[in-house]
């Protein structure tokens, strides 16, 4: 496909919220593309490029899905003004879903596991949505059953977002992040890597890609056990597998520790300026896994979100602030 003919697409999405044009809605997407240079000084004939998601106006990448999960719902008639907006999340799908449902008037209830972090909580509370805890061991899992169950008991109260499972989920990728990407390398693109979560940004991204050109290989990352604290990310042998999830159309899989990407992440912020979650840490721990073992092609990841959102991200950021900081005396009031 011509690049020209891809604006065209890309302007097109952007141009059916024209009548709405000053609504935030319009600023999810287009989101820059951002070439990681000082941490892959290292590589020759490999690029790596990073979209950056935090930028939307709900500061995830989520934001596509929850516009589209919303949108797609109303256009069905599933979502009318009488039903109360339902899903569980680990934090950023709920923020998407919380933001869109005050601009649209719309309730919204989101069951979460209790130890998400506080950033995430007071973002959620300061929308007004209705919070339902669940058993922090259960992690993503316990906060899937439980909205089961809540819908299931009360199915003509809820609107059922169910982003682990609905098509909408992938197909705002598919619509609009597979797209910009292809645009936005100018068709250079050669491999794809993002993380696991509902598997929405892989799945839809992913397959976009592969009809630009068939040739461009798809990575997914995931963490390397079920016992991890990457926020977002899923390991998918010991999780419930999201029903939009197909791991066939996938050239393989990366698995990252809980610390690599921690780390990757703090490196991300010190030496490239880009202050991000840790799970953009993990995607990019996968592709520079994956650039140092290729000889040549253009690497695009995504990085889900900002840093601003982990207060548990710097672990060691007192001994940072005493090593660098400067502690002045007092200043006494001069004599009269």
């Amino acid at each position: 496909m011509e690049a020209l003919s891809i604006k065209q697409e890309i302007d097109f999405e952007h141009s059916v919220r024209k009548g709405d044009r000053h609504s935030l809605l319009t600023s999810i997407g287009n989101t820059p593309l951002i070439e990681i240079r000082r941490l892959t000084r290292h590589l020759r004939g490999v690029q790596i490029f990073a979209k950056a998601e935090w930028l939307n106006p709900g500061g995830s990448v989520k934001d596509r899905a929850g516009r589209k999960i919303i949108e797609d719902g109303e256009r069905s008639g599933q979502l009318t003004r009488d039903k109360i907006i339902l899903d569980s999340t680990s934090g950023n799908t709920g923020i998407a879903y919380a933001m869109i449902g005050a601009i649209k008037g719309y309730r919204v209830v989101l069951v979460v596991p209790a130890n998400i972090s506080e950033e995430r909580k007071k973002a959620l509370e300061s929308y007004g949505v209705k919070l339902i805890y669940t058993d922090p061991l259960l992690g993503s899992d316990g906060a899937l059953m439980e909205a089961r169950k809540i819908f299931e008991s009360h199915p003509d109260l809820y609107f059922k977002a169910d982003q682990y499972n609905n098509p909408s989920n992938w197909r705002a990728h598919y619509e609009t992040t597979g797209v910009e990407i292809f645009y936005q390398t100018g068709g250079k693109v050669t491999h794809f890597v993002a993380g696991v979560g509902t598997g929405g940004t892989l799945m839809g991204t992913g397959r976009r890609l592969r009809e630009f050109n068939s040739h461009i290989k798809l990575f997914g990352v995931q963490p390397d056990s079920g016992f991890h604290g990457i926020e977002g990310l899923k390991h998918m042998e010991t999780a419930i597998k999201p029903g939009i999830y197909d791991e066939t159309i996938l050239n393989g899989t990366f698995f990252v520790k809980t610390e690599d990407s921690f780390e990757m992440a703090s490196r991300l912020t010190r030496e490239e300026g880009l202050w991000v979650g840790p799970s953009s840490g993990a995607a990019f721990c996968a592709s520079l896994k994956l650039a140092e073992s290729i000889e040549e092609g253009l690497i695009v990841t995504i990085f889900p979100d900002g840093g601003a959102r982990y207060p548990e991200y710097c672990v060691d950021c007192e001994r940072q602030k005493n090593r660098l900081s400067v502690n002045y005396p007092a200043l006494r009031p001069s004599p009269p």
